[in-house]
């Protein structure tokens, strides 16, 4: 642009000020961090509420008049609507919002406990239907905090976020066991729902006072203020780079979740999760059977403590196997920007998400995770098969954790990657399919111990996620003409 000085008539060339692309979040890396840490606290309900409540399942048949048998019923309700509802959740939060759908889920989960709490021993039928209930509560906290993730962190950084937010949830099942057992103990087992009744109000009254929006169809970048219903009560975070001259975007249509199975990328990587979850699920699940019968001078509360040590499996492997996650891709980004040349079409200081490797980047490790979680599951059932010190099953239960929820981890960030705005909907896809197959093998896990032991059975599932593994190779080969094809449709569909 040319413009005359008005002193000398001297003609002035000024150059165009170059556009600023905005930042993905205008939170900061220690915001995200705390949007990420509420979501985490608000996740861990969803198993929290499932574990916490096995070991009262005796003293409820008690107090019931009912068979262990048929109250393990009160069970298998719960795993069926904790992967049904979520399909539910997952797409209201992609739709309406993360944190309306987050404090909806805190209520109606503090409303089930409160009835659980005072359910009257003669009906039955009413411990079935709060507990399907708690199930639509707690089981989607961890299905909006996916969705959190993926509004807020880029592929580069995800891999972090998602290994401290799982840490959260993964601990339930390590937890939730030595906590219901010590309150049924000592406080009788309604203790039990008003411990989560309390929680869980607790964790609601957190999440209305600082968890802000981030929806990306509703707060874009989160500088788009919104509406006041979506505003937490002290807007600490991002509130320096609100505009409040911005309209809010209108909301869009979510696409109806159930078609991620017809993507088949998206499929693969789910089943081959599945897998993984429901062995990892068994073992927890035989825990208690297998100590007590293998080491009978152990009390309830000694089983309940020994969970604790697929728990620490479970924090470790979360945080490391995130953040190496984050190092891969910023490795793999760096090689691709070392090796570029004219000729291959990628700009050299821009390497896009569309033709940047992202399943070869993330699943550069998973094939190691499998072998130690393979071998790691053999071996725990023949330690059993030789009565050895209870020191190696407790040591392996740590290894299978660490290794399972690295891979755990990092199928979930794949699939973010992949659908990054469904992040809820994938997230309540996953969900879906692997309680379905945990529901479905915990079911048949005590038949398979009592037929064959404990030796062949673990080495049967071993063998099985084993047989798993070239389902690696086929998401690396299928993936990317999987995600052309979808940019393609979403292309004419705008069109």
């Amino acid at each position: 642009m040319v413009q005359t000085d008005e002193g000398h008539g001297i003609p002035v060339v000024l150059a165009k000020k170059p556009d600023v692309e905005p930042p993905y979040s205008v939170f900061t890396t220690c915001e995200k961090w705390l949007i990420v840490t509420l979501a985490s606290i608000a996740g861990l309900f969803s198993p929290l509420t499932a574990y916490i409540y096995l070991p009262a399942i005796p003293m409820i048949a008690t107090a019931f008049g009912k068979t262990v048998e048929l109250t393990n019923l009160t069970v298998t309700v719960y795993l069926v609507f904790q992967g049904v509802s979520p399909m539910f959740w997952g797409t209201l939060a992609d739709r309406m919002g993360r944190r309306p759908t987050s404090l909806g889920c805190l209520f109606v989960l503090s409303l089930a406990c409160i009835g659980l709490a005072f359910v009257p021993t003669s009906y039955f039928w009413l411990l079935m239907v709060l507990r399907c209930l708690q199930a639509v509560g707690s089981a989607s906290t961890l299905t909006i905090g996916a969705g959190i993730i993926a509004d807020i962190a880029t592929p580069a950084e995800r891999g972090g976020f998602f290994g401290v937010f799982t840490m959260g949830p993964q601990v339930g099942p390590a937890l939730g066991p030595v906590i219901g057992g010590a309150l049924a103990d000592k406080l009788g087992w309604r203790s039990i729902f008003w411990f989560l009744c309390i929680s869980s109000s607790a964790c609601f009254i957190v999440l209305v006072t600082f968890l802000p929006e981030t929806l990306r169809s509703i707060v874009g970048n989160g500088s788009v203020l919104p509406p006041i219903q979506y505003r937490p009560l002290l807007p600490l975070m991002g509130r320096g780079h609100k505009d409040s001259e911005v309209e809010c975007p209108p909301a869009r249509k979510s696409p109806n979740p159930f078609r991620l199975f017809a993507c088949v990328d998206v499929l693969n990587l789910l089943l081959f999760n599945g897998i993984q979850y429901a062995v990892f699920t068994a073992i927890l699940a035989t825990i208690s059977s297998l100590f007590e019968v293998n080491y009978p001078h152990l009390t309830e509360t000694d089983i309940g403590i020994c969970y604790l040590a697929s728990g620490g499996g479970l924090a470790l492997g979360a945080v490391f196997s995130g953040k190496l996650m984050d190092w891969d891709y910023r490795t793999a980004k760096e090689q691709l920007i070392r090796n570029f040349t004219p000729e291959n079409g990628i700009p050299g200081h821009i390497i896009s998400d569309d033709d940047f490797p992202i399943e070869a980047t993330r699943l550069k490790r998973l094939p190691l995770w499998m072998i130690i979680f393979c071998a790691s599951c053999t071996g725990y059932g023949w330690c059993f098969q030789a009565r050895t010190t209870i020191a190696v099953p407790l040591v392996l239960q740590f290894v299978i954790g660490f290794s399972e929820i690295a891979i755990l981890t990092t199928i979930q960030t794949l699939l973010i990657d992949l659908v990054p705005s469904q992040g809820s909907a994938v997230t309540a896809c996953n969900n879906l399919i692997r309680c379905s197959m945990g529901a479905l093998l915990v079911s048949v896990i005590e038949l398979l111990l009592h037929k064959i032991d404990a030796g062949w059975t673990f080495f049967l599932l071993g063998g099985v996620c084993f047989i798993s593994v070239p389902l690696i190779w086929l998401a690396v080969r299928i993936g990317p003409p999987c995600r052309a094809g979808r940019r393609v449709c979403q292309a004419v569909s705008q069109n």
